[in-house]
């Protein structure tokens, strides 16, 4: 009922449900420096449109710059955790997805 009430007067947002696998998981958030720490299962690169989705989390950014073990990186392989500036506050297990 709260929740039909909430979605009338526009309060409630109702995300997309996707069909994709995700393509990466946040493992850690420095909201001092607004960075978010992700694991790719897919190679990425510096350019590459992705959306990060969770609980509370839903948007899209490009990837502006990489970094991993603290120097910059123009792509990431598979399985590697590095670290991006994020736009928006992100959480531990929200998913990230290629645009």
């Amino acid at each position: 009922m709260l929740k039909k009430i909430l979605k009338s007067l526009g309060l409630l947002k109702s995300k997309a449900l996707r069909t994709d696998k995700p393509v990466g998981v946040i493992t850690h958030y420095y909201g001092g420096i607004e960075v978010a720490i992700i694991k790719f299962s897919k190679p990425v690169s510096v350019g590459q449109k992705i959306t990060i989705q969770g609980a509370t989390t839903d948007f899209s950014q490009e990837i502006k710059s990489m970094q991993y073990d603290h120097k910059e990186i123009q792509s990431a392989k598979a399985g590697q955790e590095v670290g991006i500036k994020s736009k928006d506050k992100v959480r531990e297990g929200d998913s990230v997805y290629f645009d």
